[in-house]
């Protein structure tokens, strides 16, 4: 995903597959043997097999490196090592090269060799421990969630690395990226609080401990809402909207972390009145009162949306494989390079020719690492 931002906004990026292929092709949802989750997360990136545990594939992949920008792998530590692709090495062919590794754990500490996925990282960083209802077990996200976060970091690594490098005058970096610490990150002030104050926070359902009210609430035409008062004059509007502005006169009502101890209060006045009404009415009232709520989209309730439609959220892709293909647009705007989504992810070497003919390996070249099982 890190390399897929960059790949939005131009990057050219080479994505390499052991001849095998990347086992995120296999990950999720087929139509008719098509991989949905990698025409996602493989789009705009040239697609090559590469065996990197040969000598051979070695020697191809230090002549990518020589005339390359960014080099982002996500083994385990010591793998490129073994493989005799170190950082020195890498970096005796190319002074300039962002070289980013990623993996579970980080490249050293007492963890740095275990296997490592994002369910862990959700589940180290106190996010599993925060999140479900009160009465129930921690609860993990349904997608990748600190992996996603882990990208989006990784992106925003690579850029301040190019920018010191071409723009300071500084050389190639090595950038180490532990994925159990950015969702660490941003989950707020979970640590100094526990630091300072020795509260570690407890699992909420769709509360908050900041604000109330704050949670999910169904229509009575069967579709569920959610609204949010992180400002006290949209708390003050909501309890006008549904008909109890007595309550903003209550001493407690004056602070979100006061109101929430009072949720149970806040979210019956608030629940029954969206009860009694349906999702149109209930939109246009809390809209009109400049209150805020959101309805709860599957799926199709985001292809519908009248507001991703503008912002152009989601576009159609022309696919070799699948026709057209819906998927989420590039992150941002960007006023001068707005980014584009040009393809869909390709199949399994469909770059092979072109790329390594770009390094100066002839076709007879190519067909013989491709009979050596190389590529």
């Amino acid at each position: 995903m890190a390399a897929m931002i960059l790949a939005d906004f131009g990057a050219d990026v080479i994505k390499i597959e052991h001849p095998r292929g990347d086992p995120i092709r296999d990950h999720g949802h087929a139509k008719d043997g098509v991989p949905l989750w990698w025409k996602v997360v493989g789009r705009n990136k040239r697609a090559v097999t590469l065996n990197l545990s040969k000598e051979a594939g070695q020697e191809v992949l230090l002549k990518l490196a020589e005339r390359s920008d960014v080099l982002i792998e996500n083994f385990r530590p010591g793998t490129f090592e073994r493989w005799n692709l170190s950082p020195e090495r890498l970096h005796s062919v190319n002074p300039r090269l962002t070289i980013t590794r990623v993996t579970g754990f980080g490249q050293f500490g007492p963890y740095s060799s275990r296997p490592g996925f994002g369910t862990l990282a959700e589940s180290m960083s106190g996010f599993a421990h925060m999140t479900g209802e009160p009465d129930g077990p921690p609860t993990l996200p349904p997608f990748g969630l600190a992996d996603s976060i882990a990208a989006q970091a990784t992106a925003n690594a690579i850029l301040m690395c190019l920018y010191n490098r071409d723009a300071r005058g500084g050389g190639g970096q090595i950038i180490d990226v532990a994925i159990i610490e950015p969702i660490l990150s941003v989950l707020g002030s979970q640590p100094t609080v526990y630091d300072q104050l020795g509260i570690a926070q407890r699992r909420s359902g769709n509360r908050s401990v900041n604000n109330a009210p704050r949670n999910t609430y169904e229509t009575s035409d069967g579709h569920w809402v959610a609204i949010s008062t992180s400002a006290q004059s949209v708390a003050e509007r909501v309890m006008r909207l549904v008909g109890r502005p007595e309550l903003i006169d209550e001493p407690w009502f004056k602070s979100g972390r006061e109101r929430a101890k009072h949720a149970d209060l806040l979210d019956g006045c608030v629940g029954s009145w969206i009860g009694d009404r349906d999702l149109e009415e209930v939109v246009s009232a809390f809209e009109q009162a400049e209150a805020a709520v959101a309805p709860i989209y599957d799926a199709k309730g985001i292809l519908d949306d009248p507001q991703y439609q503008a912002l152009q959220s989601i576009v159609t892709v022309d696919d070799p494989d699948l026709g057209q293909v819906k998927m989420q647009n590039v992150m941002f705007r960007l006023s001068d390079t707005p980014g584009e989504v040009r393809w869909a992810g390709r199949e399994l070497g469909a770059d092979n020719r072109s790329v390594y003919a770009e390094l100066g390996l002839s076709g007879t070249a190519i067909d013989a690492l491709a009979e050596a099982g190389v590529i």
